[in-house]
C-alpha cells in the first residue's frame, strides 16, 4: 500500500515546483504574457483548421495550459492545441461529427493517464532522429496544405487525403475574393517572415493579426472570419457517453493518446535541453508525470468542450526563450487567454480566417529546418530513407502508421548492421605448433549472436571439414539472445555428429544461465568442455587429436 502511495506521489503536484520562484516572478510574469500573446493567433488557428472551431482552440489554450502547467513534468512546457493534432482532427471531425471531439478528448486523456501510470514514458528516447524529424516534416506539408481552402477563401472539403482536399478547393475558387484572401495570407507572411528581422523581441504573429485584421476592415473585404467566441467559459459537462459512439471513437482515440503522448515527451525533451536567455538549459523533466499532466489536460478541455491537447514546442520555445523558469510562466499565459475570452471576444471574432491561415502556412515552413534536412540526407542512405519513407506516410496516410513504420524500417536497418558487425573468423592455433594441429579449428565469434546473425555463423562453422576438434571463442560475443544460443546448439550437434569434439571458451559471466537454459552445454560432449581460457582450451583439444591417432595406430 504504501509503495503504492508513493508511486502515485510522483505524479503529484509539490513545493519542488516553484524552487526559485521568488527570484524569478517577474520573468516568469513577463514570459508568460509574451507566450499568451503569441498563442493566441495560433490557439485561433488551429481550432479553425481542424473543424471544431476557433472557440474549442481558445477553450483548450485556457483548460489544457492550466492543468498541464500545473499537473505536468516539465517546468516550462506550454501546452494546448497544436498542428500535429489538427492533422488527426480533422478527418475525425469529418466522419463522426463535432459532437465526438470533446468524447475523444476525454477518452484520448484518460489513455495518456494510464500511459503514464505505466511508467511508458520514457520509450520516446527510443524514436530514432529520422523518424521524428520525419514525422515532423510530413506534419508541417500536411499543415501547410489543409490551409488551402481558409487561403482561397473556398469551404473546406471533408476528405482523408489532404493533398487531394486542397486541390478541390482550390478549384472551387472564384475572383475577386480569391484575390483578397491571397493577398491577406501574402500579408500576414511578409509581417511574420521581415519583422523579426528589424526587432526579434517583437510578437510577430500577432501584429500581423492586428494589421491584416484592421486592414481588411478598412478596405470593407467581404472575406470569412471567425465569427461569434463565447464572452465566458461555460459550465463544465460530461460528454454524451453513448457506447455506440465510444466504439467507433476508439481507434481515433488511440491514434490521438498516441499522438499525443509522442508530441509531447519529444517537446519537453527538447525544452530540457534549450537554453535561456541567462545561459543555462531549462533542466530536467519527468516523462511519465508529463503524461499524467497531458492526458490529465485533455480530459479537463474535453469537460469544457475543448479539444485534446499536447506540449506545443513552438510556444514552449517563445516561453523559454524569454526567459521563463517555473510553471508560473505557463499559468500565466492560460490567464492571459482567459481575460481575452471575457474582455475582448467581439474583437476577436472579426478577424479573417485568412489571416489564421497566413499564420499557419509561415509555422508550417518554420517546423523543418533545412540543416536538418540537409545533415539527414548526408548521413547515411538508411537514415535518409527512413526519414523520407516517414514524411511521405504521414502525408499520404495516417500519422501513427508513419510512426510504426518508420520505427519498423529503421529497425530493420540497424538490425542489417548489427548482422554486417557480427561475423565468425577461423584463427590459427597458438605457437609453437605440434602434429596434428592442423586437425584442429578455432573459430572466434564477434559482435552480436542473435537473430539477425545467427543463421550466417551457423552456416559459416558448419560448413568446415577435414577437423577432429572445434574450438569457439564467445569471449568477443557482445550480445547473445535466444535464437542465438539456440543456434550454437546446433552448430555444436553437427559437429557432433560427424565425429567433431566441440570446446566453448569464453562464455560471459552476463551469458552462462542464458547458454545453460537453452541447452549449450547440455549438447557439448562433456560438461568439462567449458574453458575460460584459450592455452587449457588448446591443451585439451591436442589430447584428443592424441587419443583419436593413437586409436588410429592398429595394436602388435
Amino acid at each position: 500500500m504504501s509503495a503504492a502511495v508513493a508511486h502515485l506521489s510522483r505524479f503529484l503536484p509539490s513545493r519542488r515546483d516553484y524552487d526559485g520562484l521568488r527570484s524569478s516572478w517577474k520573468t516568469d510574469l513577463l514570459a508568460g504574457i509574451t507566450v499568451g500573446i503569441v498563442a493566441l493567433p495560433l490557439a485561433l488557428a488551429f481550432g479553425v483548421s481542424s473543424g471544431v472551431g476557433a472557440e474549442a482552440g481558445l477553450i483548450t489554450a485556457v483548460v489544457a495550459g492550466l492543468v498541464a502547467a500545473v499537473m505536468g513534468g516539465s517546468h516550462v512546457q506550454v501546452s494546448g492545441p497544436t498542428g500535429a493534432m489538427v492533422v488527426v482532427l480533422a478527418p475525425v471531425v469529418a466522419v463522426h461529427g463535432v459532437g465526438s471531439i470533446a468524447l475523444v478528448s476525454l477518452m484520448a486523456g484518460l489513455l495518456v493517464i494510464i500511459l503514464g501510470i505505466s511508467g511508458l514514458g520514457r520509450a520516446v528516447a527510443f524514436i530514432p532522429w529520422p523518424v521524428v524529424e520525419g514525422f515532423t516534416l510530413g506534419i508541417a506539408a500536411i499543415i501547410f496544405l489543409q490551409q488551402v481552402p481558409m487561403a482561397t477563401g473556398t469551404a473546406v472539403i471533408p476528405g482523408h487525403n489532404t493533398l487531394l482536399a486542397a486541390v478541390e478547393s482550390a478549384a472551387q475558387a472564384t475572383s475577386p475574393a480569391v484575390f483578397q484572401t491571397l493577398g491577406v495570407v501574402a500579408g500576414v507572411a511578409a509581417v511574420m517572415l521581415l519583422l523579426p528581422k528589424l526587432n526579434k523581441a517583437l510578437p510577430a504573429s500577432l501584429i500581423a493579426v492586428l494589421l491584416a485584421t484592421v486592414a481588411a476592415e478598412l478596405l470593407q473585404l467581404e472575406i470569412p472570419r471567425i465569427g461569434d467566441l463565447p464572452h465566458s467559459l461555460s459550465a463544465p459537462t460530461v460528454p454524451s457517453l453513448d457506447p455506440a459512439a465510444m466504439g467507433g471513437l476508439l481507434m481515433p482515440a488511440v491514434s490521438i493518446a498516441m499522438l499525443a503522448a509522442i508530441e509531447s515527451l519529444l517537446s519537453a525533451r527538447v525544452a530540457a535541453g534549450m537554453v535561456g536567455p541567462d545561459g543555462r538549459p531549462s533542466g530536467a523533466y519527468s516523462p511519465d508525470r508529463e503524461l499524467m499532466g497531458q492526458g490529465l489536460a485533455s480530459v479537463a478541455a474535453g469537460f469544457f468542450g475543448g479539444m485534446p491537447a499536447t506540449g506545443a514546442i513552438a510556444r514552449t520555445a517563445v516561453n523559454v526563450r524569454s526567459g521563463a523558469k517555473t510553471r508560473l510562466s505557463a499559468i500565466v499565459h492560460a490567464l492571459v487567454l482567459l481575460a481575452i475570452i471575457y474582455l475582448a471576444a467581439g474583437l476577436v471574432g472579426r478577424i479573417p480566417l485568412a489571416v489564421l491561415a497566413g499564420i499557419l502556412m509561415v509555422t508550417a515552413t518554420r517546423m523543418v529546418s533545412r540543416r536538418t534536412v540537409r545533415a539527414i540526407m548526408h548521413s547515411t542512405r538508411a537514415d535518409a530513407f527512413v526519414f523520407i519513407l516517414t514524411a511521405l506516410i504521414t502525408v499520404a496516410f495516417d500519422l501513427i502508421v508513419a510512426i510504426e513504420i518508420g520505427l519498423v524500417a529503421a529497425a530493420l536497418f540497424t538490425l542489417r548492421k548489427f548482422a554486417s558487425l557480427s561475423g565468425v573468423n577461423r584463427e590459427e592455433v597458438p605457437e609453437p605448433h605440434e602434429d596434428g594441429d592442423e586437425h584442429i579449428a578455432i573459430f572466434r565469434l564477434d559482435g552480436a549472436m542473435f537473430f539477425g546473425a545467427a543463421e550466417r555463423v551457423l552456416q559459416e562453422i558448419s560448413q568446415v571439414k577435414d577437423i577432429q576438434v572445434a574450438i569457439i571463442r564467445l569471449s568477443q560475443v557482445r550480445m547473445l539472445d535466444a535464437t542465438g544460443a539456440h543456434t550454437l546448439v546446433e552448430v555444436i550437434s553437427a559437429l557432433e555428429l560427424r565425429g567433431v569434439t566441440v570446446l566453448l571458451k569464453g562464455v560471459q559471466p552476463q551469458h552462462l544461465e542464458l547458454v545453460t537454459n537453452v541447452g549449450v552445454i547440455r549438447s557439448l560432449r562433456h560438461h568439462k568442455h567449458l574453458f575460460t581460457s584459450l592455452p587449457d582450451a588448446v591443451e585439451h583439444a591436442r589430447s584428443h587429436v592424441l587419443r583419436n591417432a593413437a586409436a588410429k595406430v592398429p595394436s602388435g
